[in-house]
């Protein structure tokens, strides 16, 4: 550095003293808490709807939210990369983030009835414990800011609080998140861009933050069944979904809660498209295979709904069988155009379904991107 850079990074800078929210009166324009009504209510139609069928569209939800959420963050991959991630191929280095934000989803909703700082901390490990161990599960004890230079503070875009204002935080925030006397939705926005703000981790905020979200969706009772993509509605326009964070940095609730709940509406539009898909394949399956009815084939077709990359090990553990039977339960789906074998080797073999992974890449696509800022 020159002197003249060394000046200009040098000396004190001003960071964010996030606002105690714990008994926080909400008060939003009849507008906005209107539309957040009519999408909470969306919500917990969509998830109703698939009450009934939880098993084939759970995880294929879960996941797609997952791709969503990370590509908010710049991080992107096929659905086949992402599914060959889960098999443990190390080789994409997004795909294999994009899985460990699965991870945190799922530490997420299993954590939902008890939303505490350590839930926080589990959901973060989840996310980093092996991209990143040093840091996983771990409040940051070191300042950390948004836009700028990588050098110091000075001239970001936004400073998060200071470390030592991390704990306290997040307590209050807890205690805001406990309360029942808050619209569920408006709470889920204000509580998601309040974590934001606290920056609680020197990485992966955005990524467990909206982890979090699908928590306090759980929680309170929005969603029952399912994972509802919302980040895939907020991908629509992130340009405004960070405006809206920063409009909530300098003291206005209200854009955070309009621009979550108008995420809601294409989240739950493109997932419908997702599973009438999905639905519309599996069905075009029963036309294609010949099987006897009592054969464990047909569950290996539904098993590829939920997981459209498989190796012998996983179909082995999934259904419950030895893993030399897998072989003739994969016969009869790659003669019927169903499956694909990736290489010529018979260990370590992968099978895809390019129906399933088509449909999810299509899910990724009408979602979009469109970047200004960073969460």
């Amino acid at each position: 550095m020159s002197r003249r850079d060394r000046r200009r990074q040098a000396g004190p800078y001003p960071a964010a003293i996030p606002e105690r929210i714990s008994s926080r009166d909400l008060n939003l324009p009849d507008e906005v808490a209107g539309l957040a009504d009519e999408a909470s209510a969306e919500l917990a139609r969509f998830d109703a709807e698939l009450g009934n069928e939880i098993a084939p569209f759970a995880s294929v939800l879960l996941r797609s939210e997952s791709a969503a959420s990370s590509q908010i963050e710049n991080l992107s991959a096929s659905a086949r990369a992402i599914a060959e991630a889960e098999l443990g191929d190390p080789s994409r280095r997004n795909a294999t983030k994009i899985v460990a934000n699965t991870r945190a989803m799922d530490a997420a909703i299993a954590l939902a009835e008890d939303l505490l700082p350590a839930s926080i901390l589990a959901m973060h490990g989840a996310l980093l414990e092996v991209t990143d161990p040093d840091i996983a599960g771990r409040w940051r004890d070191q300042p950390v800011w948004i836009g700028g230079s990588n050098v110091s503070p000075h001239g970001a875009a936004f400073i998060p609080p200071h470390h030592s204002r991390v704990e306290p935080a997040i307590q209050d925030l807890v205690n805001f998140m406990a309360r029942d006397d808050i619209p569920v939705l408006s709470q889920v926005a204000v509580a998601h861009a309040q974590f934001e703000t606290i920056h609680p981790f020197p990485d992966g905020n955005g990524r467990t933050g909206r982890a979090l979200l699908q928590a306090m969706l759980r929680n309170k009772g929005l969603t029952r069944n399912v994972t509802v993509p919302i980040s895939a509605g907020l991908l629509v326009d992130t340009d405004s979904y960070f405006a809206a964070l920063n409009d909530y940095r300098t003291g206005d609730p209200t854009q955070i809660v309009q621009r979550m709940s108008e995420a809601a509406f294409p989240a739950v539009g493109n997932g419908r498209e997702l599973v009438a898909e999905l639905r519309a394949i599996r069905a075009g399956w029963n036309e294609q295979m010949a099987a006897r009815r009592d054969s464990r084939v047909w569950q290996l077709a539904d098993l590829l709904i939920r997981h459209p990359v498989v190796n012998a090990d996983l179909v082995a553990r999934e259904l419950g069988i030895f893993t030399s039977n897998v072989y003739r339960l994969i016969e009869p789906l790659e003669d019927a155009g169903i499956i694909i074998g990736l290489d010529n080797k018979v260990r370590n073999r992968i099978w895809r379904s390019p129906e399933v992974l088509a449909a999810l890449d299509a899910f990724a696509a009408r979602a979009g991107r469109r970047v200004a800022g960073r969460a």
